[in-house]
């Protein structure tokens, strides 16, 4: 189900192998205090590409798995994670009932019903022919559109997707936000740009190969339709960056407006069928798109309409269908745009599907059909040490102290837009590990010969939680992460968010330095607290209201440098001939930038006046670079790049590592890096917010 964008830290992209089995428990995991020194090319100059400085000798030795679209660090700490999961599952299979009532016997259930291949082989599409028969049957617009408000529920396309999340404007209450949709590319750019000609063209392959799998009449020539159907979607669709504007994408309105802005689409239908019928106000995002979509869907023959809604069906469902669904998805959705040469093992495949796609899968697992909560209830009761909390709240409290010493030494901000950002600043609510309140799954059915009607049964869950609490005050203490994520976030309720999965090494380790710890814990956290006054984050008040509390002088001064930063990433050129999106990646290059900063002046407070040791020739300030730097370690396939830069909010990860550091005057000092070399921005022409 889609949620309001937050602002994670980081993007996910495969899982690889478990951590050494031979750490001892009193040792760092990486190097004897935290750095993994041998994984340097200290050929490569700190000015010249210190990410390339601090990890070339790993990169030069390390290989992608053909089963995966990169290798990182990052991704080694939820290989770790998935293979603790897979332990979990397997106990609770062996013990698990055919339809259990306990949440551990639900877990095992449901990992059995997905390694059950022999069914799943047997019942071939069965499983979806009552979703197909309806979009066989659907022969009128209105019919589809009531499909289309199914999308929550079941495994139905639509043009519009729908969510519920706190109210922007009044942050007591939640509200049902209404967005453009339809694209089953990753962005409207693989529709319109003539670079990306070949993925449009396997997708419409794709498109043909499910319909004939499904029997549908004239798969071919239906198929071309979906691809024209799509372009035609794409092309009236905002870009990404203008979704960053979140005042553009705020506009509340009846749905009788709803219904007068764009009368080509049934929305009573629609939103009866999401169980929403007595819904009398809607927030639409898109608010000239929306329209246009609207006016397509009306224009558009009934029977390509249909057509777009069987293979929906089939894509969304194809990972727990016979395997010539799932190659043909692995066939498209991992190797065409991602890059990945060969399929991961099914066993993982059922973990992802069970627990969600925390653990790294980028498919439909992210946001349907994945019991995450209740598996996150298991993983902390066994993984999670409760001392993990008050170490990273002590660490958020630091970190909370330097960006509150920063913002009040701003010479560029004036004292009454200071005053509303140290408010904003202290209303932040920090939480680790796991939420407080477990999801309740006791009225889930799942049996472990099902496993398509556990993915339903278990999304429809889901969505009515959320439809259940419409009308209740917002829950401050809701998450939107699993414990068992490797991830962070700051989240619309003006939380900070730590789950479990990422409280491991290299990005924090109780047994290494805390320079290590302050620059790659330490950085993140100070990213999750900027990015509450970044382009977006700024636009939202103490209360969590959407309201410009900013003077224009000041404002203009943060836009003025925000420009700047705009323009250096939009410079960097991960493969020849493509360029970072700065604006794009604005908000996470802002969040990036300030989470250093912030990690050095916490980590210097944390001293006390003493002076930091010196390990192996490389002082303290040195260290917390380093921290930065090694957290990233890692590479990604040329095809997943090109996805992340065309459609995705962060930057590569080589310049998530030195588009930071070169507006760092610390780092300069740190590595003496001179002018003449490749990172080198003289004084003048660094970027400095926070």
């Amino acid at each position: 189900m889609a949620r309001l964008p937050t602002c994670a830290v980081l993007l996910l992209a495969g899982a690889c192998s478990p951590a050494p089995s031979d750490q001892t428990p009193h040792a760092p995991q990486y190097g004897a205090w935290g750095i993994d020194l041998a994984g340097r090319d200290t050929t490569v100059r700190p000015g010249d590409d210190f990410f390339g400085h601090v990890n070339g000798g790993w990169l030069a030795r390390t290989a992608i798995p053909a089963d995966k679209t990169g290798i990182t660090l990052r991704l080694l700490m939820s290989d770790t994670t998935e293979a603790r999961l897979h332990a979990i599952m397997e106990a609770a299979a062996a013990r698990a009932a055919h339809a259990p009532t306990d949440l551990q016997g639900k877990v095992g259930a449901y990992y059995k019903a997905f390694m059950d291949s022999a069914r799943v082989e047997q019942l071939g599409a069965s499983p979806l022919a009552p979703q197909l028969a309806r979009a066989r049957a659907a022969g009128t617009r209105e019919a589809i559109a009531a499909l289309m408000g199914r999308n929550n529920l079941d495994f139905n396309g639509t043009i519009f997707s729908s969510y519920i999340e706190a109210d922007l404007r009044n942050p007591k209450n939640y509200s049902v936000y209404l967005n453009q949709a339809g694209l089953g590319l990753p962005d409207r750019d693989y529709y319109l740009k003539p670079g990306l000609a070949a993925p449009r063209a396997a997708y419409q392959r794709y498109a043909a190969t499910l319909l004939h799998l499904i029997d549908w009449p004239e798969a071919d020539a239906r198929a071309a339709d979906i691809l024209a159907f799509e372009t035609a979607i794409a092309r009236a669709s905002w870009t990404k960056v203008q979704q960053r504007d979140v005042r553009a994408e705020y506009n509340p309105m009846t749905v009788a407006d709803l219904v007068r802005l764009a009368p080509g689409f049934d929305w009573q239908g629609y939103l009866e069928s999401a169980g929403l019928p007595h819904l009398t106000r809607v927030i639409v995002g898109e608010k000239s798109a929306v329209p246009r979509i609207a006016a397509i869907f009306e224009s558009t023959p009934v029977r390509t309409l249909q057509a777009w809604e069987a293979f929906t069906l089939a894509d969304n469902a194809a990972p727990f269908l016979a395997r010539p669904f799932g190659d043909a998805y692995f066939e498209m959705r991992q190797k065409t745009l991602g890059g990945q040469q060969a399929q991961g093992a099914r066993w993982k495949r059922a973990v992802h599907a069970v627990s969600g796609g925390d653990v790294g899968t980028g498919s439909r697992f992210d946001r349907f059909g994945s019991i995450g909560f209740g598996v996150g209830q298991l993983y902390t009761a066994k993984y999670f040490p409760p001392a993990a909390r008050a170490t990273i709240e002590e660490l958020v409290s630091n970190l909370k102290a330097a960006y509150r010493a920063r913002i009040e030494r701003l010479d560029w901000m004036s004292p009454a837009t200071r005053q509303e950002a140290l408010k904003k600043l202290d209303t932040y609510t920090i939480k680790v590990g796991y939420p407080d309140h477990p999801r309740d799954y006791s009225t889930l059915l799942i049996r472990d010969d099902d496993l398509l009607g556990d993915v339903r049964r278990v999304g429809e869950l889901d969505w009515r939680f959320y439809v259940g609490r419409l009308n209740g005050p917002v829950d401050r203490t809701d998450w939107l992460m699993t414990p068992q994520t490797n991830d962070a976030y700051n989240g619309a309720l003006r939380d900070i968010v730590f789950p479990a999965g990422i409280l491991q090494p290299p990005i924090f380790d109780p047994n290494a330095d805390m320079a290590v710890n302050y620059g790659a814990a330490g950085s993140i956290i100070g990213h999750e607290l900027t990015h509450g006054f970044d382009d977006e984050g700024r636009k939202i008040d103490a209360a969590g209201a959407l309201r410009d509390w900013w003077q224009p002088a000041d404002a203009g001064n943060f836009e003025a440098r925000a420009h700047e930063l705009a323009a250096q990433y939009s410079a960097f050129e991960p493969l020849p001939g493509l360029h970072v999106n700065g604006s794009l990646t604005l908000g996470e290059n802002i969040a990036d930038l300030g989470g250093v900063t912030l990690a050095l002046d916490a980590y210097r407070a944390s001293l006390h006046g003493a002076p930091a040791p010196v390990l192996d020739g490389l002082t303290g300030e040195q260290r917390v670079f380093l921290g930065w730097a090694q957290a990233w370690r890692g590479r990604v396939t040329d095809d997943y790049v090109k996805q992340q830069v065309v459609s995705d909010p962060h930057s590569p990860r080589r310049f998530r590592v030195n588009g930071p550091l070169r507006n760092v005057d610390a780092w300069y000092t740190a590595f003496d890096v001179k002018p003449g070399e490749s990172l080198y921005v003289a004084p003048a022409n660094r970027v400095h917010i926070w």
